[in-house]
């Protein structure tokens, strides 16, 4: 039999083959660590079919969602892994209020070590082996302002897709990460080319796996605060 931990849910984000999911533990009605639950694939992706709850729905941002484990699976830079039984459904235990989101920020300064970036993004990777002595891969924090640029990224060698870019300032330092949050993602491809400013949003960033000797950093969801916008 799995162990059940109950989570609530801050990032479904799109992966290659699936989706990425993960959430902060619940213990006692209380925020506690980061939980990332995987496949047993090589991508580790879950698939649409393992994360269904059992009326056939989908989790949403925001619930709170017992999920079936079965073993850590920790590794660089993700150490909050956990491997997910199959077999089992997802439960659905409720869910909470972006107005009850800021308990669960993480008390950081910076997103990680800066300094490296891509052509079209700006502190946005890290270096391989700086990754190893790292103890987090996921990160919940809150924005004054977002920037989403659509744009197309590849279009001097050929590849005319376009991708949707968030800019942001934190704690003084700028960055520029793609936005892998599928719900954001077809929300801005549906607009023409251009960008387009929102205030006060929750990110979750995540440290994507080794590729290439980096690890890149990436806007896994985008969640409004539910604040009253100023008159």
């Amino acid at each position: 039999m799995p162990m059940f931990k109950r989570i609530v849910c801050l990032a479904i984000s799109r992966k290659t083959g699936g989706l990425c999911v993960a959430g902060k533990e619940l213990i006692n009605g209380q925020p506690a660590g980061w939980i990332r639950p995987i496949s047993d694939r090589k991508d580790e992706e879950v698939s649409i079919e393992e994360c269904r709850y059992e009326n056939g729905e989908h989790p949403e941002l925001l619930d709170i969602i017992d999920v079936p484990l079965i073993e850590p699976r920790h590794k660089n830079p993700q150490r909050e892994n956990w491997l997910l039984d199959p077999n089992f459904h997802w439960k659905k235990e409720g869910s909470v209020s972006p107005c009850g989101l800021k308990t669960f920020i993480d008390p950081v300064n910076r997103l990680w070590p800066n300094g490296s970036s891509t052509v079209n993004g700006l502190n946005d990777r890290i270096l391989g082996p700086t990754c190893s002595g790292l103890n987090s891969s996921l990160c919940f924090i809150k924005v004054n302002k977002l920037s989403i640029s659509v744009f197309q990224p590849g279009q001097d060698y050929g590849n005319y897709k376009r991708r949707v870019q968030g800019k942001f300032h934190y704690c003084s330092i700028e960055y520029r990460f793609w936005i892998t949050d599928p719900e954001y993602e077809r929300t801005y491809l549906a607009k023409p080319d251009g960008i387009y400013e929102i205030e006060k949003q929750y990110l979750t960033v995540s440290l994507a796996e080794y590729d290439d000797g980096y690890c890149y950093k990436l806007i896994a969801a985008v969640i409004p605060c539910g604040e009253p916008s100023k008159t």
